[in-house]
């Protein structure tokens, strides 16, 4: 991939399109996956486990998918959830477009793929499904997550899964310590090296939660 990340904005790599099937929410089919883009040759062991040791999405309102990649999670949402309105949302334009490409075979008519700044201020999340990107550096996963845990709408629940050995049990502490007025922080599962971790916004969380 030479110098790309799977968090490059636009990846000069060959696009080099493959096709790969799989089984999201119950339903199995092949998607496009392509050079450039995190995991295009399989649904990732993290995301693997996210999805396995989370509950059903809740069935309408808006469900985010925090750093989409080709859309495994968004899909899964949007078949389980066909009246939610999923928000798949990453900085890099081709999976962006991979997912629009995905969802349109699929079927499913409910995935907004959208750059960050494209999610309305309005919008209130149910609940939030990721495979955070770990490798762009604490500074950066830190302001990322501030950034949207904060819009989980009352009760909402954020669903995060980080592998063990790069700072899942820290990244539990920084949570616990920066969301400590309103949110509730909890180890949901554990498998394959990975831990899910559960973000809860509670009812008496403040109006415009500002993170410590």
């Amino acid at each position: 991939m030479g110098s790309d990340h799977y968090f490059s904005a636009s990846p000069s790599s060959a696009e080099n399109l493959r096709r790969i099937r799989v089984t999201l929410g119950g339903r199995s089919g092949e998607v496009t996956t392509a050079g450039g883009v995190f995991s295009p040759d399989h649904v990732d062991t993290g995301t693997a486990v996210l999805l396995a040791n989370t509950p059903p999405p809740p069935p309408g309102g808006h469900l985010l998918d925090l750093g989409c990649g080709w859309g495994p999670i968004a899909l899964s949402l949007a078949v389980q959830s066909p009246h939610a309105t999923v928000w798949a949302v990453d900085v890099n334009e081709r999976a962006l477009d991979l997912v629009r490409r995905n969802a349109a075979e699929w079927g499913v008519d409910n995935i907004n793929a959208v750059l960050p700044d494209d999610v309305p201020d309005s919008v209130r999340l149910r609940s939030i499904r990721s495979n955070p990107p770990i490798r762009v550096g604490k500074h950066e996963l830190h302001g990322l997550l501030e950034r949207w845990i904060p819009r989980l709408d009352e009760r909402g629940e954020a669903w995060l899964v980080v592998r063990r050995n790069l700072g899942s049990d820290s990244l539990q502490r920084w949570l616990a310590a920066t969301f400590d007025d309103g949110y509730s922080v909890a180890r949901a599962a554990t498998g394959r090296g990975f831990r899910v971790l559960k973000v809860r916004r509670r009812h008496d969380a403040p109006a415009d939660p500002t993170p410590a």
